[in-house]
């Protein structure tokens, strides 16, 4: 169902690999609301993904982008609003990838150039983002930028690994650069923290299965799909969450506010 919510609207949207990834899905919703952008992701990504596909489904351009090189960022955006006619009104940062996960290599074992490489793509990329956008004056007032992250940034669960330090890194950001982009342009900056999700990436992460049901029945309203997080950041993208600004959002099932559940007690107590 479309209410044309992010109709007239016009934005980025980085990170849509396959149809399994929440910035597909986000685009996928983001253009059934009337909302216009552009897709971009690494050359190494475009080739991996079917991101062509998405493109002739939503009538989107493909940008190819290396978000961690801030040459390509400011051509990314140039081109962005000379092909949309104008400022950007929403902009998604759904980026991340860690090589010492990739590569097997445990939490007290780093390898520390792949640290410097995770952080830069899953964290520091989101920075250079908002620079070059601030620094452009690329958004238009009231504009939104979100981010993904995951609720590994501020809990333990051994197996995300420097993924959790990239992603509170990437949540203080958030908040650092929300604040001058909200006093000087008026634009609201947030993170949306989401369930664990079977996308490409997560399905990268060691245990994932387990983890994915445990969450599940850990959560009051169960785990958060893809589409429900769509659905979410078009609200987020929307005139509807004009003054919200500098958030962790959680959109979780209720996880994050859990401390043990009823069916996570009787799986525990009948050995499942």
């Amino acid at each position: 169902m479309s209410y044309n919510l992010l109709k007239g609207k016009r934005g980025i949207i980085f990170g849509a690999l396959d149809a399994n990834s929440i910035a597909w899905k986000t685009a996928e919703r983001v253009h059934e609301e009337g909302g216009k952008f552009v897709l971009t992701n690494a050359p190494i990504a475009l080739r991996m993904g079917q991101i062509n596909e998405l493109a002739e489904k939503t009538n989107s351009e493909v940008i190819p982008a290396d978000a961690t090189s801030l040459e390509d960022l400011e051509n990314l955006i140039t081109k962005a609003t000379e092909i949309l006619g104008g400022k950007l009104d929403f902009v998604l940062h759904s980026i991340g990838m860690s090589v010492n996960v990739r590569k097997g290599n445990h939490y007290t074992n780093q390898n520390y150039d792949f640290t410097h490489k995770g952080w830069d793509i899953s964290a520091v990329s989101f920075h250079k983002t908002m620079q070059v956008l601030y620094q452009k004056d690329a958004m238009s007032e009231w504009g939104s930028i979100i981010a993904l992250t995951y609720m590994a940034s501020q809990r333990v669960f051994p197996d995300y690994n420097d993924m959790a330090d990239n992603k509170a890194y990437l949540e203080s950001i958030a908040r650092s650069f929300g604040y001058y982009f909200g006093r000087d342009k008026k634009v609201r900056v947030n993170t949306i923290s989401q369930s664990p999700t079977p996308t490409t990436a997560g399905q990268g992460v060691k245990g994932f299965d387990g983890f994915i049901s445990y969450a599940d029945k850990m959560s009051p309203l169960g785990n958060a799909t893809a589409l429900d997080c769509a659905n979410y950041t078009v609200a987020m993208f929307s005139d509807l969450t004009k003054r919200v600004t500098l958030q962790n959002l959680y959109n979780d099932g209720g996880f994050s506010n859990m401390g043990v559940s009823d069916a996570v007690m009787e799986a525990f107590v009948e050995g499942k």
